[in-house]
């Protein structure tokens, strides 16, 4: 199973950004966001309608205690930054251990006990970038690229694919 845990959520000013890291996880396969920071009620009722709505089964959760939520995750704990070698070095790594995965994904500066906590540090790239894409480009790697496989079962709307404009079906 993934799990997303957000550091460092700050309620005005990465609203969007915290969203975004949540739906990038749903669809590229996580089952589980947990927010930590500031606690944003409007962020897990819009990520919990979403995938209530368009399937998934995600779990959104708050934890203001983030180095419980480290330290007790039973599986391969990854940290995201931009400080560490590249995932091309230790992604086969990371797969092959199989069990349960926490992708650690920062906010505002992250305090430096969530290096040495982490299994992995990785990075996406070397230069400053978005959350939302390394996330998206971390879960594609690791999964083997399954987001362009998946359906969800549980969902009450989908896309129904055109070459031009938009078209969306409910179940």
């Amino acid at each position: 199973m993934i799990t997303v845990l957000r550091l460092g959520h700050r309620r005005f000013r990465d609203m969007r950004i915290t969203t975004h890291v949540a739906l990038t996880a749903r669809a590229f396969g996580a089952k589980k966001v947990i927010l930590s920071g500031e606690k944003d009620d409007k962020i897990l009722e819009s990520v919990a309608d979403v995938a209530k709505r368009w399937g998934g089964g995600l779990e959104i959760t708050y934890d203001k205690n983030w180095k419980r939520v480290i330290k007790d995750f039973k599986g391969t704990k990854v940290h995201l930054t931009m400080f560490a070698p590249s995932m091309t070095e230790k992604i086969k790594e990371i797969k092959a251990k199989k069990d349960s995965l926490l992708l650690i994904v920062g906010g505002e500066k992250v305090p430096g006990e969530v290096f040495q906590m982490a299994d992995y540090n990785i990075a996406i790239g070397n230069q400053p970038h978005s959350e939302v894409a390394a996330t998206a480009i971390f879960l594609h790697e690791y999964t083997n690229g399954a987001e362009f496989k998946t359906t969800f079962k549980d969902a009450k709307i989908k896309v129904d694919p055109l070459e031009r404009g938009r078209k969306t079906v409910e179940n």
